[in-house]
């Protein structure tokens, strides 16, 4: 009988020490995939945004929204080519205009030099990178809308680069999934998905740019930009001669804490910070003369 109650206590602590590894177990795993309503992974990238959390107090800050007011009471100059306004800064820029929040920022990925010129190899992690990232607004203002766009500030974080008319360049990068990367090329406007290493056209520049084709490979777009743009990168005769090709790395400029906002017009009219008005304007420059 003795012999019983041992034996019997032996396996219930077993039975207890079994149980609380398949808890345990269980706890793990719940902590690595999460419940089934859990928020899904943010956009992949070929590197994670850097200082996210810099990102998002960029663009819920007042300094933004009032860029953004500013931006939004301004009539958008028409045709290209034309006057650059000094945007005057006002006391309350956002006082009388609906209610409106800056959603998220998203990456805003470009090709590589190095793929432009056909020196790297037609991978996503060599073809793509990310140099800025672009927020939208929750809603029109007016019947507007527009897109907040950072850049890199030099020693780390994000602030505000430009604010373009148009929520397209949010719309398009925000299409992104898991598994998918989106990318632009600047020249033409043209959005893009690649799956794996198969680009396909998000919008009617990247289908033109694509010659009417629904998707290529990767290897055969590379073909394609370098065709068009490796004898216009930066350092060559195109690029010193005031063009840009868009494909250049991304400058890593100090925040500037100047209120001064320009607005330039034409079909991509932005709104630009003083510091970062070359860039945007070098760019403009390769767009309406092509």
């Amino acid at each position: 009988m003795r012999h019983t109650e041992m034996s019997g206590k032996r396996a219930a602590s077993r039975f207890s020490r079994l149980s609380i590894v398949i808890a345990l177990s269980a706890s793990a795993l719940l902590s690595v995939v999460g419940p089934a309503h859990a928020a899904p992974a943010r956009d992949p990238l070929p590197a994670d945004i850097p200082d996210y959390q810099a990102a998002l107090n960029a663009v819920k800050s007042t300094d933004v929204r009032n860029a953004v007011c500013r931006f939004l009471r301004t009539p958008v100059p028409a045709g290209a080519g034309g006057p650059v306004q000094t945007l005057p800064d006002t006391a309350e820029p956002c006082q009388g205009l609906p209610v409106f929040t800056i959603k998220d920022p998203l990456a805003r990925n470009e090709v590589t030099p190095g793929f432009v010129a056909g020196t790297a190899k037609p991978l996503p992690t060599e073809a793509i990178k990310l140099t800025g990232l672009v927020s939208a607004l929750s809603t029109s203002v007016n019947g507007r809308n527009a897109t907040v766009m950072l850049a890199p500030t030099q020693g780390g974080g994000w602030h505000l680069a430009a604010i373009r008319d148009g929520d397209s360049d949010a719309a398009y990068a925000g299409k992104a999934a898991v598994g998918t990367f989106v990318f632009t090329e600047p020249q033409i406007r043209g959005w893009y998905q690649l799956k794996l290493t198969t680009v396909e056209p998000l919008n009617d520049e990247a289908r033109q740019g694509l010659g009417g084709q629904a998707s290529v490979s990767l290897s055969d777009y590379q073909k394609l930009v370098k065709a068009r743009y490796a004898d216009k990168l930066p350092g060559s005769p195109y690029d010193n001669d005031g063009y840009s090709s868009g494909y250049g790395s991304p400058a890593k400029t100090d925040d500037t804490s100047s209120s001064t906002l320009l607005l330039v017009g034409g079909s991509s009219a932005a709104l630009t910070v003083a510091g970062a008005a070359a860039v945007l304007f070098r760019r403009r420059r390769h767009t309406t003369t092509g």
